[in-house]
């Protein structure tokens, strides 16, 4: 007797038999009771998720403490002057002038109260956002665990606790002492405790013509130039430079007599390889500094008179992009600060990548010079007036008043310590500082303040 023969495929209760087409056929329909994974939602959570980082960034922190910091500036100064005005107003011309300055003040205050309505608005509009944002993210990632099956997600989690209540008792029953605090980044000389001065300051031998430049000392001169100065006035649209002058003594720089002269990289101004911006160093005899119209460091040998070039990554701001800012204004073709220490060359940039923050690279010597070790920090470039190395740490700058600029951040290359706390402030003798450079020979910071090279001492201890 023919017979048919069945076979029923048991998964978990998920498979039935149909009906058999022949009687040598076994047919079977597979179904899966659990949902499919929503891939599309993932994509979904890790897109919010991506906007809402790009959407908060340091920038608007910095920004908010800027304005914050003008207005704490700013209120007592209109205080003492109306003071002044009541003890000392003769009904006369002194009264009206005065007048005049504490409304200028007054307009100004009320600038910045209008900005800071404006960004605190802003922000809070975005943080509102933000937290409902959060909030769907929460709820979509609850429903997205619901597919972890194997409980990773959870084992994560359990792990996690148990690591942190495995590192606070193993804390607790062996307290130790905090580590002494390290030496920053490879100075013998300690810490940098303050800046006094200004030593030096007076125009140049051009006067008044160029607002824009740099000066200052070669850490590693060449034999018979170790008291030579130098200097890079912006000679075109306070922009651009193509010579380098030099003067044998400080006292020969001041009275503008010039004896070793100048050395020009090119005829032309600008044209390639040319100086753009005021943000110039120079070591070993070599002038670095912001290729013309490049995301690029130069290198021209005094010596030899030959230019060589080193691109910077992918992205990096040049042409105004990521300049140099205080609240009233930013100094044009900022984008990249070159700094010389005790230990070598350093170039300062920002890429969108890291949201306009200070990058701080190594520059290698050679020829071409090559692009050494890298470190990324929080503080943002817009927020920041100037920067310069002292033994192996980046400090930074801001504008505090038309008289003074202040020393607020710092960066350990050894420890990668930041610092926001510094609050070093700095005697300025006109409202800018389009350049600091800081010479290890010395121990001096060498500023170019519209059109006035001023000299600062560095106390280390």
């Amino acid at each position: 007797m023919k017979s048919s023969l069945v076979f029923a495929l048991m998964f978990t209760g998920l498979v039935s038999i149909l009906p058999q087409s022949s009687p040598s056929d076994c047919v079977c329909d597979l179904k899966n009771s659990e949902h499919p994974f929503p891939h599309d939602k993932l994509q979904t959570v890790e897109n919010s998720a991506s906007k809402c980082t790009k959407n908060i960034t340091p920038q608007q922190t910095m920004e908010v403490e800027g304005l914050l910091l003008g207005l704490k500036r700013r209120l007592p100064q209109l205080e003492a002057d109306v003071s002044v005005l009541e003890q000392e107003d003769d009904g006369d011309l002194y009264g009206t002038v005065s007048l005049q300055v504490i409304e200028n003040e007054l307009s100004e205050i009320q600038n910045l109260i209008a900005k800071l309505n404006s960004t605190t608005h802003s922000h809070q509009r975005l943080n509102t956002d933000t937290a409902e944002q959060l909030q769907e993210l929460k709820e979509e990632m609850g429903k997205l665990e619901t597919f972890d099956n194997m409980q990773v997600v959870r084992g994560k989690e359990v792990n996690k606790r148990l690591r942190r209540d495995l590192d606070q008792c193993q804390n607790g029953h062996h307290p130790t002492a905090p580590p002494p605090e390290p030496a920053p980044g490879n100075c013998p000389l300690g810490h940098l405790r303050s800046v006094t001065g200004p030593n030096t300051y007076s125009v140049t031998e051009y006067g008044a013509s160029y607002t824009y430049g740099s000066w200052g000392r070669d850490p590693k001169p060449a034999a018979g130039k170790e008291s030579w100065f130098w200097i890079v006035p912006l000679t075109s649209s306070n922009v651009f430079s193509n010579f380098v002058r030099r003067y044998s003594s400080l006292s020969s720089l001041v009275v503008g007599v010039s004896v070793p002269g100048s050395v020009a990289i090119h005829s032309s101004n600008p044209t390639t390889n040319t100086i753009q911006g005021p943000n110039v160093v120079m070591y070993g005899d070599a002038l670095y500094y912001n290729c013309y119209n490049k995301d690029a460091v130069c290198r021209f040998n005094i010596t030899a008179k030959t230019v060589t070039t080193m691109g910077l990554p992918k992205g990096t701001g040049f042409n105004s992009k990521f300049n140099f800012c205080h609240l009233d204004a930013c100094y044009g073709y900022t984008d990249m600060d070159l700094a010389t220490d005790e230990s070598g060359v350093w170039v300062i940039y920002s890429t969108p990548d890291n949201f306009g923050n200070l990058i701080l690279a190594e520059v290698i010597p050679d020829s071409p010079p090559t692009l050494g070790r890298t470190w990324t920090t929080s503080a943002h470039k817009r927020a920041v007036t100037n920067t310069f190395m002292a033994c192996g740490v980046l400090y930074a700058t801001r504008y505090l008043s038309k008289e003074a600029e202040e020393i607020f951040y710092s960066f350990d290359t050894v420890s990668g310590r930041e610092r926001y706390d510094i609050g070093m402030e700095i005697k300025k003798m006109s409202t800018n500082i389009q350049s600091l450079n800081y010479s290890p020979v010395d121990q001096m910071l060498y500023a170019y303040s519209d059109s006035m090279v001023v000299s600062y001492k560095v106390h280390f201890g």
